[in-house]
């Protein structure tokens, strides 16, 4: 399945001045597949798996000499490991330290030879690690797929290209417009986790996808184990559905339970480290960058993929099949977190997530837009709507007090305009970013 991640590979493997790439994400959204497959462009490609072979660790556990280990690697994998030729990937690095403080090295000695490594729970390994290779490495953030992908990996290319190219000022035709908001109903079913949307292509079967997401759960869950030493696991599950029942609030750890806050604050920076969820954080957003005027105590947290979501929400197949578009994307603030995970995989992917929303709290006037993004030195709010236009009012109080020429309304509805608000549909995050450029 095409992503939009390998051409950002391909260019790395391109750059003459490329650093040591170091791919990061949670665990099964396609890191090693997309590796792998950038792999098959070079006359050599080996591949250390730190998990499947622990015994590769001792390799590291004296010289972290780029060229001593290369000729080891070389040798037990019987594979020549030439600069210019080979693409070493080193995979689950986050299980052997060494190996990540061996990447700077490899940058600084062996620049030539082509050196990606990839982890599920990097976050936590990179604490271990101070002033880990500043400057000789550079990252890049994988996602579970957008609907964008979604549609290519489904033979949609052409209606792909048909959405990129519509607007509010050029509206996709409304048949086509129906058609595609059945295709994202499906996929707000599936999420974007690739063996997920595998399954479905092959088999079309949502039961059997289903199962799949269940035995992703189950690896997320298995995973809380290796965080024991930093926390207990049986917190770590209570955020993990306090994320999802308070999806589209602002978030309250007294919601989970009568514990300490502390104890949930530090639990939910954990899986946010681990990139199963997202905070998307109050901003003041009376100019940019929005970063400066953000609010850390307030904030709304997104799980990383609406799949998962909504098998934690519990949901049932059989209705959702058989539901009208409009009565669906509202359901559990569905659309919302499905506009902010598709806000966060087509921004810059060699940069940690950055979100925001806009929120006023007062007895008289409460107001509140769903994101505020910038472009090109513009703030933008944007609202996530279902059915018809209804009530702007948010909106139009943020526009005025900011002195905004416009708005964006995101919805169920084909492109349109009026006054100051340009509608898209829910199908068409990408195109917001690419218009405002």
């Amino acid at each position: 399945m095409e992503r939009a991640v390998d051409q950002e590979l391909t260019r790395w493997k391109q750059d003459e001045q490329r650093k040591v790439l170091l791919v990061r994400g949670a665990r099964q959204v396609g890191k090693t597949y997309s590796i792998r497959k950038l792999g098959q462009g070079f006359e050599n490609f080996v591949e250390v798996n730190f998990e499947e072979i622990p015994g590769v660790k001792t390799f590291f556990e004296k010289s972290l000499n780029p060229h001593e280990l290369c000729e080891k690697l070389s040798i037990y994998f019987k594979t020549p490991l030439k600069p210019g030729q080979t693409l070493l990937f080193l995979d689950e690095i986050q299980a052997c330290p060494n190996a990540i403080r061996s990447l700077r090295f490899f940058y600084e000695k062996m620049p030539e030879l082509h050196v990606v490594a990839a982890g599920s729970l990097l976050e936590f390994a990179l604490e271990e690690i101070p002033s880990f290779a500043v400057g000789r490495i550079k990252s890049l953030f994988m996602y579970p797929m957008t609907f964008n992908e979604f549609l290519i990996a489904a033979g949609e290319e052409r209606l792909e290209k048909l959405i990129l190219k519509s607007s509010p000022e050029n509206p996709i035709d409304p048949i086509l417009h129906e058609i595609t908001l059945d295709k994202l109903k499906i996929f707000q079913l599936l999420g974007g986790m690739p063996a997920v949307v595998k399954t479905y292509l092959e088999e079309k079967d949502l039961a059997l996808c289903q199962e799949v997401i269940d035995d992703i759960l189950t690896t997320i869950k298995d995973d809380f184990a290796k965080y024991k030493k930093k926390f207990p696991v049986v917190r770590l599950q209570e955020v993990f559905d306090s994320i999802v029942y308070q999806s589209g609030n602002k978030f309250k750890y007294s919601n989970i339970s009568g514990e300490k806050c502390q104890v949930y604050k530090d639990a939910l920076e954990l899986l946010v480290k681990a990139g199963l969820a997202h905070k998307v954080y109050h901003t003041a957003a009376r100019g940019v960058p929005l970063g400066a005027q953000l609010d850390d105590k307030k904030f709304k947290v997104l799980l990383l993929d609406t799949g998962i979501y909504q098998r934690v929400l519990g949901l049932d197949i059989s209705s959702y099949i058989v539901s009208d578009f409009s009565s669906i994307i509202n359901k559990g603030n569905l659309a919302e977190l499905f506009v902010g995970l598709e806000l966060i995989a087509h921004g810059s992917q060699r940069l940690h997530p950055e979100l925001y929303y806009w929120h006023r709290e007062a007895r008289s006037s409460n107001a509140e837009v769903d994101y505020v993004i910038s472009r090109g030195g513009t703030v933008i709010p944007i609202e996530v709507k279902s059915g018809s236009r209804g009530q702007m009012q948010s909106m139009h109080i943020f526009l005025s007090e900011r002195n905004l020429a416009q708005g964006i309304r995101i919805s169920g509805e084909n492109f349109s305009g009026y006054d100051k608000i340009k509608t898209f549909p829910l199908y068409a995050i990408k195109n917001i970013l690419h218009s405002f450029r």
